[in-house]
């Protein structure tokens, strides 16, 4: 087994993707050498379109990041929540009024471009950025810890941050548990507006919402683009097979939808499909001198819109208990800062992935179901964020600044015999 002869690190990252970079530059800023180990030939993200809320843009702001990103994304006017069988609109956010309850923008960006920003950031930091790099194992020493790599060379460093995602190698020090599947696919397509072929308002984030299935589209890159992601209940996925969510499951499982939806159908990138994953919670995200980030950690459907977010939370909440726990004489007390992050960390995604799964439950809803959920969203005042405080407030730092969560409201508590008596069939 050979050393990599690279300089020594502070810190290694595994994993070169939003949270690992974001997480090496807010690392970087505190004065430690840190490196980033991609097993891709190159440093890049594949996908389209991301949400990002005022807890996010609140830490980009932060890292002087944030005009960048509001030069190459959209900052939308509203975001829409109406009904994919009658197009109907069931609820939104004045996202301005937002703006100025949280004190940052919600903005939506190209994943890639994203990405891109937190590259830019880590090369103007000083990053060792290294490609080509796959690990195979992780492992503890006396002090500190290394990773062994798939071409025989080890590297080590006083802490390893492992960011290698949904099946993150470095998890199973800690969990034996697999990915859990929830046997709905994503179609995605971002392209540009003028192939769009009709009117879209792009100040608006909307999401359409049906019987196992929903619909997103926003603008993005400035209003040049136009992203879209369908999601649906594969029943091939939920029979096992290998082929899942093909053309003709999506044709069919949004033929029964609105206009608006229908029409967006076809601008779909059709041979490419993402079968939608998560993993049960777990609360211990340090082994020794390893420590678990982003999807490694926490990987969530994406109802919340906050898988990135999340991730990019994990490295700036990290980054802040490290400084937090620096000695004058340049020191830092690594287990007390490790221990601050996850006392903190893991509880708050816990509630994310969490909601994430029921707000995919009541996505998806039919019957009666859906008409409650309808008169419940119908209910809710555009200017009432009881439901946002709990995800949209600064990302807390310790176990007291977690904000509460909101009270669900129960579906049964709307009228079913009033809901029937008013209910229109639906095409």
């Amino acid at each position: 087994m050979t050393t990599s002869p690279a300089s020594p690190a502070d810190v290694l990252v595994v994993g070169g993707g939003i949270g690992g970079l974001s997480a090496a530059f807010a690392l970087a800023r505190e004065g430690l050498r840190v490196r980033v180990l991609e097993q891709a030939r190159e440093f890049g993200e594949v996908g389209a379109g991301l949400q990002i809320a005022p807890n996010c843009t609140r830490i980009l702001h932060d890292y002087g990041l944030l005009e960048e990103a509001k030069s190459l994304g959209v900052l939308p006017r509203s975001m829409v929540m109406r009904d994919a069988v009658d197009g109907s609109e069931l609820t939104r956010l004045d996202l301005l009024d937002l703006e100025h309850e949280y004190g940052f923008p919600y903005m939506v960006i190209h994943r890639s471009d994203l990405h891109g920003i937190f590259l830019r950031a880590c090369r103007r930091a000083g990053v060792d950025l290294v490609t080509d790099a796959r690990i195979t194992a992780y492992e503890n020493t006396a002090p500190g810890a290394r990773v062994l790599l798939a071409d025989g060379r080890a590297d080590q460093a006083r802490i390893v941050i492992a960011a290698d995602g949904l099946r993150s190698v470095a998890r199973r020090l800690l969990s034996d548990d697999e990915p859990v599947s929830s046997s709905y696919v994503a179609y995605r397509a971002a392209v540009p507006i003028e192939q769009v072929g009709r009117d879209v308002d792009l100040g608006e984030v909307s999401v359409h919402v049906g019987p196992r299935c929903h619909f997103v589209q926003y603008g993005l890159r400035g209003g040049g683009m136009l992203n879209q992601v369908a999601v649906f209940e594969s029943p091939k996925a939920l029979a096992g097979e290998e082929d899942w969510g093909t053309p003709d499951e999506l044709d069919a499982a949004f033929a029964a939808t609105c206009p608006e939806v229908r029409a967006g159908i076809p601008l779909m990138w059709r041979d490419r499909r993402w079968r939608m994953f998560d993993r049960d919670p777990i609360m211990t995200w340090v082994d020794g001198d390893i420590v678990l980030l982003g999807d490694a950690a926490h990987p969530p459907l994406q109802y919340m819109a906050q898988g990135a977010i999340m991730a990019i939370e994990d490295g700036w909440v990290l980054a802040r208990h490290v400084a937090a726990s620096h000695a004058e004489d340049g020191t830092i007390d690594w287990q007390g800062a490790l221990a601050a992050y996850e006392a903190v960390r893991p509880e708050h995604c816990r509630r994310v992935v969490t909601t994430a799964r029921a707000w995919g439950e009541l996505w998806h809803l039919d019957g009666v179901a859906r008409l409650q959920r309808n008169a419940l969203l119908r209910a809710r005042d555009t200017y009432d964020y009881s439901f946002t405080e709990w995800i949209y407030g600064p990302t807390a730092l310790t176990p007291e600044e977690e904000p509460p969560m909101f009270t669900p409201i129960p579906l049964d508590s709307v009228d079913v015999a009033d809901l029937m008596d008013t209910a229109e069939p639906a095409p």
